[in-house]
């Protein structure tokens, strides 16, 4: 009867879909149980099996009930990067930047009947000290997301539930990326976009200098840093938007959003939200022949003073991308191009980002990624001077440009990447006549584990 009694509790806890390695857990325990049953039938056989079950179950993560699942998975990322001002050099600790920081995410869903589920998701980033807002005089940077000082920081990147059907798309409610949040990014299948895109994650905040050594400030020379109008990550571009140099709409939003099914490769989003926001993306994903090709356009508008700088204007932000690449060889393309403008000031932005390369397999770790970049921002702005000192950005006209290389190796075993680049960004004010800037160069080199 002790034998019985512990298989069809260990069938009961089976429906609690704990998982594999739970299972053959206890498939291995059942099975010495039944050993030491049929030697000793006459004595307390399962009391040490029931201690075992019993420990078992205190180390397993658990759901709240037995209608919706749970996964949990995120990923670990850290950089250490040597950088060069051409007064200063030093090297920092830090991670990736908020929106692709360290993380975990909760993911739950439900079946309400055939073809429709309903679901939540609740993406938390930890920040140890975030690249966005570290510079010559801040080594560790705060959570520019939550605002949180020093170095440790927690903050709910996504919070949102949706309904889902088959035939009719997905409808999903509260924080979480608008239909164009990094749409130009996401597409990029080389395997390195995280660590080389058109955002500034790792310059952001960097002050730049003068020939002569000084950071330029809102009215003249200034000393540090933290008091300069002139930063790498392109606060006179679209930094309102939570975007850095060509991205200009970088973070998640309170917002209804829709998203599509997928029809011969095609699918669109839309979203609401803010006072007020929208935006509209399309996407398409294939292979033709031998060649595997992603593409994107994407637009988001905002009439939020809130996000445009202070001021009355309405913010329009056009996004396109597109990658190609050679399956047999591992030849890659990509392509990016972001526009950013005011309808009411005169300000307004223009990027593009080429990035090309390749991605084979060269040995038995994984895929290994060879990547040479070429970035192009372009700039003006005649905002107040209130809102300039108040948002950290100059009125002039302005280029930013920037080149790479890198190399990623994949370490399929571990879920893990390993990357070692090196970027050299110049910048020019094509209204500050005989003024030259000084350069900045700098190398990273990360890994990065998923769970």
């Amino acid at each position: 009867m002790a034998g019985i009694t512990v298989a069809l509790g260990a069938m009961e806890m089976s429906k609690m879909k704990f998982g594999a390695p739970v299972l053959l857990s206890l498939a291995g325990l059942l099975a010495w149980g039944g050993a030491a049953d049929a030697a000793d039938l006459g004595g307390n056989c399962c009391a040490d099996l029931e201690e075992r079950i019993a420990e078992l179950e205190a180390t397993t993560a658990r759901k709240g009930n037995r209608k919706v699942s749970l996964t949990v998975s995120g990923w670990i990322g850290q950089q250490v990067m040597w950088w060069d001002d051409g007064s200063e050099s030093n090297a920092y600790v830090h991670d990736l930047g908020s929106g692709i920081a360290s993380n975990v995410k909760f993911t739950g869903e439900a079946t309400i009947t055939q073809g429709w589920t309903a679901g939540y998701v609740l993406h938390l980033e930890t920040i140890g000290s975030d690249s966005l807002s570290t510079n010559q005089d801040r080594a560790d940077g705060f959570n520019v997301v939550s605002q949180t000082s020093g170095s440790n920081g927690v903050s709910a990147l996504q919070s949102y539930w949706f309904i889902k059907s088959d035939q009719l798309g997905k409808l999903s409610v509260g924080k979480q990326h608008t239909a164009s949040t990094h749409a130009a990014i996401f597409i990029d299948g080389s395997g390195s976009a995280l660590f080389a895109n058109w955002v500034a994650y790792d310059v952001n905040s960097f002050g730049i200098r003068m020939k002569n050594g000084a950071f330029v400030g809102p009215t003249g020379p200034v000393r540090t840093a933290s008091e300069s109008a002139l930063i790498w990550g392109g606060g006179r571009y679209c930094q309102s938007a939570g975007g850095a140099l060509g991205d200009c709409d970088g973070f998640p939003r309170n917002v209804v959003r829709y998203d599509s099914p997928t029809f011969a490769g095609f699918s669109g989003s839309a979203s609401w939200g803010e006072d007020d926001i929208w935006s509209l993306a399309g996407r398409y994903a294939g292979e033709w022949a031998d060649f595997k090709i992603t593409a994107t356009a994407a637009y988001f508008e905002s009439t939020d003073e809130n996000l445009n700088l202070g001021v009355s204007a309405t913010q329009q932000y056009f996004q396109a991308a597109a990658y190609l690449q050679h399956i047999p060889t591992g030849l890659f393309a990509y392509g990016a191009y972001g526009h950013d403008s005011y309808d009411s000031a005169p300000g307004q932005s223009e990027a593009y980002h080429l990035k090309g390369g390749i991605r084979r397999s060269w040995n038995t770790l994984g895929h290994s990624v060879l990547y040479g970049e070429f970035l192009h921002v372009h700039g003006t702005g005649e905002f107040s001077q209130s809102a300039q000192i108040a948002n950290n950005f100059d009125a002039t006209e302005n280029t930013t440009k920037l080149w790479g290389i890198g190399v990623v190796q994949e370490i399929d075993a571990a879920a893990m990447s390993i990357w070692l680049k090196y970027r050299h960004l110049d910048y020019a004010d094509d209204n500050q006549v005989g003024v030259s800037y000084k350069g900045f160069q700098y190398v990273g080199v990360g890994a990065m584990i998923s769970y």
